[in-house]
């Protein structure tokens, strides 16, 4: 009997030997297949690719291009790793309204029948020579959105009610944020400011602010050096007080804005800096509500 217990055992333990390494690599295989069942989206700006990742949860594998906040985003040049990218993408997400031409150029140059491309500037009407911070206008995130949700749920229709859910729940989270700006509105619309280049200037539109020497920031955004006038204009502005809050491109430095951050320093005049590229570690809705935050101190707000 002992002797039959002794081989039954010793027959267990080498099942139990030659199943192990089956069952690891069927395990091993059942993980690389969800992973490779994720939809690849590819975001131009790392703000879109939040916004992919919130829509899309756990089905998407999302690469943001533009995504360091303390680099140039006017200086990027694309890379063979970022042609590669968007040749397996079965969504692209990017700005458009020639803030970040490059990407028409890579898409052309890797044609695929099958990738779905969202240009935020089409879902909300803006073209070439419109100010291209589209992230700013309150009314872009929701279109970007929406199309997300409803080129993965035409890429993947399986998980279809998963990202309308996650949907709904972006588009509730947004709502805060659009009631501070609706109470912003009604405490300073008619505000004089004025900014080293046009990256806030749909949110300030939004706040009701009048907005000071455009000529001078569509200047500083193109690099091209701002008439003698221009510049004239912005510094009385300045040193008069004229305007409320300078709004400072953080992202974007050169000796001309340094020079109207400091004489907006010694004028007294309040300052927000504000960047193009979402920080790391933060929401969209975190970044913009810091931002409307910052800019409402400025003017002088005490609320939230």
């Amino acid at each position: 009997m002992k002797l039959v217990h002794g081989i039954a055992r010793a027959a267990a333990r080498l099942t139990l030997a030659v199943g192990l390494p089956a069952f690891v690599a069927l395990a091993t295989c059942g993980t690389a297949f969800a992973q490779e069942a994720r939809l690849n989206v590819v975001a131009a700006e790392n703000f879109y690719g939040d916004v992919a990742k919130q829509v899309g949860g756990d089905y998407v594998e999302v690469t943001s291009i533009l995504s360091n906040p303390d680099q140039d985003p006017h200086l990027f040049e694309a890379s063979p790793k970022t042609a590669r990218a968007l040749q397996h993408a079965a969504l692209v997400v990017y700005n458009g309204a020639d803030y970040d031409p490059w990407m028409d150029k890579l898409l052309a140059a890797s044609p695929n029948a099958k990738r779905t491309v969202i240009a935020a500037a089409s879902l909300v009407g803006a073209k070439s020579g419109d100010n291209p911070h589209l992230w700013y206008k309150p009314q872009t995130m929701p279109a970007v959105a929406r199309a997300v949700s409803s080129a993965l749920s035409a890429a993947d229709p399986a998980h279809k009610p998963q990202y309308e859910a996650n949907l709904a729940r972006f588009i509730q989270s947004l709502a805060p944020m659009e009631a501070r700006i609706g109470q912003l509105h009604k405490s300073y619309a008619g505000t004089p400011v004025t900014a080293t280049e046009p990256v806030a200037g749909y949110l300030c539109d939004a706040l009701g602010l009048v907005m000071r020497n455009a000529r001078f920031q569509l200047s500083v955004m193109n690099e091209t050096e701002p008439a003698p006038s221009d510049m004239v204009g912005f510094e009385q502005d300045l040193r008069g007080r004229r305007v409320r809050v300078l709004i400072y491109n953080a992202q974007a430095v050169s000796k001309l804005t340094a020079r109207m951050l400091a004489l907006a320093q010694q004028a007294k005049v309040p300052t927000v800096s504000v960047t193009e590229t979402q920080p790391v570690g933060k929401t969209y809705q975190q970044w913009m509500s810091g931002q409307i935050d910052a800019l409402a101190r400025a003017l002088g707000d005490r609320g939230p």
